[in-house]
């Protein structure tokens, strides 16, 4: 691995909202990134945007950023319909790629972006963030000890209000041709991702989507039903139109429960035969970084990322499914 004394210098294509907040922010803070460079359609705002969080150079398009000699891995931050075909140049490049979630639009994509990376010896990495989150890592210990006995139902609700002006910049998140779908499809793949973490393999599933609140390309509400190897059985709603905000995990066992008030909060509560009790886990300060360190760590040690191309393909399958059901 040619790194810069043991760091893994870094490239950022899309300075969209998340970049801004959570990832320029862990490429320049982490000891073992080397933050290179970034790249937006505008070079003014690229420059600008490289200026503000410390990267050394700044491109006018993610092409010129990938050939660039000093960029070893790039995070990719661009909207879903572009993830293909920026994850595979990459990967011809030679660079490695810790990409936004979803990986892909379908399956057929996913399966294209792993077989380039596989090909050219490169990792793939899916920014399901959540999956360092020290809560769900407590989850998993005390459902491993046995102390709520064997898990039963898991019930996860996301309702998140979005009904975004016209000139907001997040508003290709309703265009299905770019975010290939709805609430189930932005953030629903999180908890699915969570659920194959914590619960295992899923071996059947089925749900709906609807229109119920807003007259849009994507849908504003979804559900699905979902069958664990294990024999346990989950449930997740997702929404845009409820007027109330949740963003819950509760999960049943034999022979007591878990739940999670707020998933990106810090509470868990315990409740077994022995009474309740309240343990506190709180998420990093800035939540991908974790994520960002892990696929450095990976990469510079030549190990698998905690987050692989195949849990995205297996969240592309499963929504596949999810949404066939119409």
């Amino acid at each position: 691995m040619d790194t810069k004394m043991g760091k893994l210098g870094w490239g950022l294509i899309g300075c969209g909202d998340i970049s801004r907040k959570r990832v320029a922010p862990a490429l320049r803070d982490l000891e073992n990134c080397d933050f290179v460079g970034v790249c937006r359609g505008r070079p003014a705002l690229a420059a600008a945007f490289a200026k503000e969080f410390d990267a050394r150079k700044s491109f006018a398009d993610w092409k010129s950023l990938l050939a660039d000699d000093e960029t070893k891995a790039v995070y990719i931050a661009t909207p879903v319909n572009q993830h293909v075909a920026q994850t595979i140049a990459a990967a011809e490049a030679g660079k490695h790629v810790l990409c936004e979630k979803p990986l892909g639009l379908t399956v057929d994509e996913c399966d294209r972006m792993i077989d380039a990376c596989r090909a050219h010896r490169v990792h793939l990495g899916v920014a399901y963030y959540r999956h360092f989150y020290p809560i769900i890592d407590r989850i998993k210990r005390i459902l491993a000890s046995g102390e709520v006995g064997k898990p039963a139902i898991v019930q996860i609700n996301a309702f998140e209000r979005f009904d975004p002006a016209a000139d907001d910049p997040r508003t290709w998140l309703l265009n299905k041709a770019e975010a290939g779908g709805g609430p189930m499809f932005s953030f629903g793949c999180h908890r699915i991702e969570l659920m194959l973490n914590v619960f295992g393999p899923i071996k059947n599933a089925s749900g709906f989507i609807a229109n119920i609140r807003y007259d849009t390309e994507v849908e504003d509400t979804s559900a699905a039903m979902l069958e664990f190897a294990s024999g346990a059985r989950g449930m997740l709603t997702v929404t845009h139109a409820a007027f109330e905000t949740l963003d819950t995990v509760n999960i049943y066992g034999t022979a007591g429960s878990l739940h999670v008030p707020v998933l990106n909060g810090a509470e868990l509560i315990v409740r077994t035969a022995d009474g309740e009790r309240r343990e506190s886990y709180p998420p990093h300060g800035n939540i991908h970084l974790p994520l960002v360190r892990d696929f450095t760590q990976a990469v510079l040690s030549n190990r698998p990322p905690g987050v692989g191309g195949d849990v995205g393909r297996e969240v592309a399958r499963l929504e596949e499914i999810i949404y066939g059901n119409r």
